[in-house]
């Protein structure tokens, strides 16, 4: 689910974004080693944090029909799972590294959801079909994590983004649900019906 997020993220960055210049987009840790690698202009979505939204957490378990309508199995709801990713903007000069990261902030204010089309078709967030909601900028939790985040990185402190990306993660597998009730026998003692056995057959 992880890389299916990172592939809907490029897509969207850089169609949307970029519109097609030579800025590359990548996920590496932006350390002090890294930067002085890089030799062309960079955006950097690094993925620091992944933690449940359990505040999302649901109980229970939806009926899967075949068929005929009869229940095949039970499914238990998704996990859903919030992804925060540290984006900077990195090239020689300040001004330029602001105008890039002003084009991906307003890219990403236009989009509440990552768009459908931009997920890796067949993969677990297609196929869920539930919308993946995306917010960019937000005053974070704890103010001191991304000040922190530079100091364990071992860089210097740059103007970034805070994008957070709350992906479900389906439960699987599926509960099967055993054949119905058909057929119910009874044995009467002392005048009185108890049932002493359920026989389960297959519809089908």
């Amino acid at each position: 689910m992880l890389h299916e997020v990172d592939e809907a993220l490029r897509e969207l960055v850089t169609s949307r974004a970029l519109n097609g210049s030579d800025v590359r987009l990548v996920f590496e840790a932006p350390t002090r080693e890294w930067a002085a690698r890089r030799n062309t202009p960079t955006i950097n979505a690094y993925l620091y944090d992944v933690r449940e939204d359990v505040k999302r957490r649901e109980t229970g378990v939806a009926r899967v029909y075949a068929e005929g309508g009869r229940v095949a199995a039970y499914r238990r709801p998704p996990r859903y799972y919030r992804l925060s990713y540290l984006v900077t903007a990195w090239t020689k000069q300040p001004e330029d590294e602001h105008r890039l990261l002003s084009a991906v902030l307003g890219c990403l204010l236009r989009h509440e959801t990552l768009p459908e089309t931009m997920l890796p078709t067949g993969g677990i967030l297609a196929t869920a079909g539930m919308p993946v909601p995306v917010t960019a900028a937000l005053p974070p939790a704890d103010p001191r994590s991304i000040t922190e985040l530079w100091s364990a990185l071992g860089g210097e402190l740059k103007p970034s983004l805070d994008v957070v990306v709350l992906a479900p993660f389906p439960v699987t597998p599926d509960l099967p649900a055993g054949p119905p009730v058909t057929e119910l026998e009874v044995e009467l003692h002392d005048g009185e019906p108890t049932v002493s056995e359920v026989r389960r057959r297959s519809l089908t």
